[in-house]
């Protein structure tokens, strides 16, 4: 089953972080968050994705293209006869990726719609966005969508809030401060879709249809749209101060997407 991946974003709230490459590619540790959210998609089963590459995809293609020498220890020998002896392995050998230029200012719809035709004849296929991450079961998304039979389904999360959250009792005294706590109320879409392949009765090329409005709001009128509840992990990676909370976590062995 193929995972779409949209990697064509400017991604203009984070250039604080790196303004010389996308988005997807802003690292998480060591590694790109897109592979980060590949190796998560992968620990499923699901190792066969489209990636729907704009603004400053050949950084992407060329991590790919180079993914030995970017992913391993090795010793080169340089001269006529250059040669490069690896000293570690990885576990992705198996991966097949498609890389879809997807125009540089198209919008998300107009990107799904150009990779339709590598789709193939898929009945269902994962499309996500390459900014975030999270501890979605990736089964039980599936198996939900497939009980339902409808065109797409949404895996809604609880953002975390953007501030402190104070809680106090009745005099007014401070009980519990939470510097990041989750929302208690309401969900947003968490991107980690679930398609059937009618969704392409929705979209078309037009490069300025942005997939999140109309198409997703004529599915709702529908009732095409289903709701997958995701209580757990997840953030998306929008500004530095996101990415700083990624790398945190990362860094202290406590991210909840790393199940590999």
């Amino acid at each position: 089953m193929k995972t779409i991946i949209l990697c064509g974003g400017y991604g203009t709230r984070i250039r604080d972080v790196s303004d010389d490459i996308p988005k997807p590619m802003i690292p998480v540790g060591s590694l790109p968050i897109l592979w980060h959210l590949m190796k998560y998609y992968a620990q499923f089963g699901y190792k066969e994705f489209i990636l729907c590459l704009g603004y400053k995809g050949q950084s992407i293609k060329n991590f790919f293209l180079n993914y030995e020498e970017n992913t391993r220890d090795c010793t080169i020998t340089l001269g006529a006869e250059k040669s490069i002896e690896f000293h570690s392995s990885h576990n992705e050998a198996d991966w097949r990726v498609t890389f879809a230029e997807t125009g540089q200012n198209t919008m998300t719809g107009g990107r799904i719609s150009k990779i339709r035709k590598y789709i193939g004849d898929d009945e269902n296929f994962f499309l996500t966005y390459g900014d975030g991450l999270g501890n979605i079961d990736l089964n039980a998304l599936l198996s939900l969508h497939k009980s339902h039979g409808k065109i797409l389904t949404v895996t809604g999360v609880r953002p975390p809030g953007r501030f402190g959250e104070l809680l106090a009792d009745p005099e007014g005294v401070i009980t519990q401060f939470n510097e990041k706590p989750q929302t208690s109320e309401g969900r947003i879409s968490g991107g980690f879709f679930v398609c059937r392949r009618e969704l392409f009765d929705y979209i078309d090329d037009d490069e300025a249809l942005v997939f999140e409005k109309n198409p997703m709001q004529a599915l709702a009128k529908n009732e095409q749209l289903v709701l997958y509840e995701h209580d757990d992990f997840w953030q998306c990676m929008d500004t530095y101060r996101d990415w700083q909370l990624l790398n945190t976590l990362f860094d202290n062995g406590n991210a909840p997407w790393m199940i590999w």
